[in-house]
Formats: C-alpha cells, sequence, structure tokens
C-alpha cells in the first residue's frame, strides 16, 4: 500500500505515477476522503472535549448543590456529535482502504515506460541461444522416453495442470530444489520451511488479497489459502514487528510447493511445464533497510542468475515496464532461460523489490538513524521455479541416441550419475 500522505501532498504525482502504469486512479476520490478523513477527525477531537467539558462541569455543579440539567443535555448532545463524526470517519477510512488496497505499488523512476511485455528493456544477456539441431525433440517427448513425469496421470488424479513426477523426474526434481537451497544457504540466506496455507491476513500483507483471490486456491471452511508462492508465508514471518536494524539485512530461502488457479489464461500456451496449476518453487525473500534496498535487489539478482549460469543455460535479465510490472513491485527484473526446441524465452524468476508497499500493509518495521520506528523495504526473488528450468535443461542437454546428459552441478544430488538412458 502507498503512503497516505502522499495523497494530501502530492496527488499529481500519483496521478502521473499510476499512469505510467496504465491505470486511470480514482486520485480525486482518494483526496476527498483523506479530506473527510482529517476533517471527521478534528470533530471527534473536538466533540470529546466538549463533552468531557460538560462531564466534569455536571460533577462541579452536582457537588455545589445546583442545577445540572443544562450540563447533562449538553453532554447527550456532545455525544451524539461525537457518534455521528466517529461513524463518518470510520466510512471515510474504511473506503479509503478498500482503495489503496486495490491499487498497485508506484513504479521507481529507473523503471522503463510501457504498457506491455513489448516494451521491457534487456538488461543483459548471459550465453548463446542455441539452435536445436533436427533430430531434437521438446520437453515433452524427451520426459516420456526417458518417463520422467506423467500428465495424464495427474490429471486423472487432480485435473489438468498437476503433473506427476516419476522415477529419475522425480529424482531430478529433487536434486534441483535440495542443490537451489544449498547454493543460497552457502550465500547466507537462512532456510526456512513455512506452512503451505495461510489466513487471509497473510495474503492481504504480500498484496494477493484482495485484489487476486480469484487466482488463489481457497479453503473455504477454514478461510485459509494454498500459498500461490513462498514469498506470502515467509514474508509475513515479521509481519506485526519492528525488527532490529543491526540484525539487517534478513535473508530467507525456502522451498514450496506453489498454487495457482490461473484463471483468465485460456488461450495461453499450456503445453507441458509451461503453465501448471501446482509447481515447485525455491524462493528468497530479503528484508532491508531502506537506504540500502536497490543495492541489495542487484545482488539478489545476480543470486538467481549466478544458479541459471551454472547449470549452463542461455538466459536474459529483463527490466520489465512499468505496465508489465507485478501489483506490488516498484522495481522488477524477469530472468528468461532460453528453451531451444520451443524457440522461446521462458521466464524462471522474477526478483522484485517492493519498497515500503509490502512492509505498510504487513507492519514490518525497523529503527532508523534517530531510533524511531520506519517502515522496512521487502525484496523477493524466485531461486528459482523448476518447471520452466526442467524444459530448458530437457531441450538443452537431450542427446542424439535418446539419452539426457546431467548437468555438472546436480550429479552429486544423484548419486553421480551423469546420463539417463531411456
Amino acid at each position: 500500500m502507498i503512503n497516505p500522505r502522499l495523497i494530501r501532498e502530492n496527488p499529481e504525482f500519483l496521478r502521473k505515477a499510476w499512469g505510467r502504469r496504465g491505470l486511470e486512479a480514482p486520485v480525486d476520490r482518494l483526496v476527498e476522503l483523506d479530506e473527510s478523513r482529517r476533517t471527521s477527525i478534528s470533530v471527534v477531537e473536538s466533540a470529546k472535549a466538549a463533552k468531557n467539558a460538560a462531564s466534569a462541569e455536571v460533577g462541579t455543579l452536582k457537588r455545589e448543590g445546583k442545577d445540572a440539567s443544562v450540563a447533562i443535555a449538553s453532554i447527550k448532545s456532545r455525544g451524539d456529535e461525537l457518534a455521528d463524526a466517529e461513524t463518518r470517519l470510520a466510512a471515510a477510512e474504511k473506503e479509503l482502504e478498500d482503495i489503496l488496497l486495490g491499487l498497485p505499488n508506484l513504479p521507481h523512476e529507473s523503471v522503463p515506460d510501457g504498457r506491455t511485455s513489448e516494451d521491457n528493456v534487456v538488461a543483459r544477456t548471459w550465453g548463446t541461444p542455441g539452435i536445436a539441431p533436427a533430430w531434437a525433440v521438446d520437453h515433452l517427448a524427451v520426459g516420456e522416453r526417458l518417463k520422467l513425469f506423467d500428465f495424464k496421470r495427474g490429471a486423472k488424479l487432480s485435473g489438468a495442470g498437476f503433473p506427476v513426477y516419476t522415477g529419475w523426474g522425480a529424482r531430478l526434481e529433487r536434486a534441483l530444489i535440495a542443490w537451489f537451497l544449498d547454493e543460497h544457504r552457502a550465500a547466507g540466506f537462512l532456510e526456512i520451511q513455512p506452512p503451505l496455507a495461510v489466513n487471509r491476513k497473510s495474503m492481504t500483507g504480500t498484496g494477493n488479497l484482495p485484489k487476486f483471490e480469484d487466482q488463489l486456491y481457497h479453503c473455504v471452511e477454514d478461510d485459509l489459502f494454498l500459498i500461490p508462492t513462498a514469498e506470502v508465508p515467509v514474508t509475513n514471518l515479521h509481519a506485526d514487528e519492528i525488527l532490529d536494524p543491526k540484525e539487517l539485512p534478513i535473508k530467507y530461502c525456502a522451498y514450496t510447493p506453489c498454487f495457482r488457479r490461473e484463471a483468465g489464461s485460456y488461450g495461453k500456451d499450456t503445453k507441458g511445464f509451461l503453465r501448471l496449476h501446482q509447481f515447485d518453487k525455491v524462493e528468497m525473500v530479503w528484508f532491508s533497510q531502506p537506504a540500502q534496498s536497490y543495492e541489495a535487489h542487484e545482488i539478489l539478482t545476480a543470486q538467481a542468475e549466478s544458479l541459471i549460469q551454472k547449470l549452463g543455460l542461455p538466459y536474459r535479465v529483463l527490466s520489465l515496464c512499468a505496465g508489465d510490472m507485478g501489483f506490488g513491485a516498484s522495481k522488477c527484473y524477469d530472468l528468461e532461460v532460453w528453451a531451444p526446441v520451443e524457440k522461446k524465452w521462458l521466464e524462471v524468476s522474477s526478483c522484485s523489490n517492493f519498497e515500503d508497499f509490502q512492509a505498510r500493509r504487513a507492519s514490518i518495521r525497523t529503527r532508523g538513524s534517530d531510533g524511531k520506528p520506519i517502515l522496512a523495504h521487502t525484496l523477493n526473488g524466485s531461486g528459482l521455479a523448476t518447471p520452466r528450468i526442467l524444459v530448458a535443461l530437457l531441450e538443452t542437454y537431450q542427446q542424439q541416441d535418446g539419452s539426457l546428459l546431467v548437468p555438472e552441478v546436480l550429479r552429486p544430488y544423484l548419486g553421480g550419475t551423469q546420463v539417463l538412458h531411456p
């Protein structure tokens, strides 16, 4: 959630910032509500003071044996005025909060202008995207040949988008996750294993609610939500806390399955692992002092990049334009690997600086140099999501004889196995 002070101090800045995202935000209504809220606060404080003064007068009159009927009537009048002002204040605050909870973060000044993915800027590349040989097949055919997964039985169990990993496929998935976590721990991240279902407050804290409820799997009876990413529970570990500035930055990593309904994705490429309802991902979450968050953003992104480099996969880093960024991000890099048979760049990581957007919603604070509480900055990055990494691995490392060469970094996690044979 954005800083409400901007509503009265610089509404035109808000209008332009949200306009960069392609959003015509109700800034005029926000200004009206903020003025109504502040007016109501003033009336409430005045009514309380007048009511207290009338109450004191009643006490004095009664002690002196004098008629207190006029003062008693004044108490009732002031009480009615107070109740009315409090009602108007609560209504203004609720509408203001409801609107703000549905509005995205403001883009950082360094974020490129633009409305769609076509306007994203390639910040850097690594490796050379290869051309698949004539004998190469897509990741589905490689997986079927090596019996790595079973989409048909997954669909029988749960529906489309819920794969079953089998044999070497299950081991390869587990190897990726274990290796990712080990790499992050070596880089100073504390490993966390969080719950997979969280409450409404946690989802609201990271910006998933109320706007994206239709994208979430909701357990109605308990009012719990299956997490779309480990970012949700890990970020909310410190909700309603004041973090010791001496302990910052705090860096966590966590593996979880992720659950997404993908509502509205009809017509998008859903073949194989390209779009799933349940998938595995290792997430990095970073808590920072405000002044260090953009330096942290570059370090976090580089950490995700290092994994792709060690897997030997060509990739590119996109600086997302204002109109294509996620809801809560102030700045975001997407990392995309090259799938030579698909002939596509596939997103495997999104690294975002939220500044104080999530911290304000979740009340995550630290202390400034003067010792007073201030909002912390939160960041997160995929490190990495496995499905499209698997697509790129299967298409890049397949051999003409039908086997699959195992990337060197994963071999210790597969008992030293170098090649998977049909």
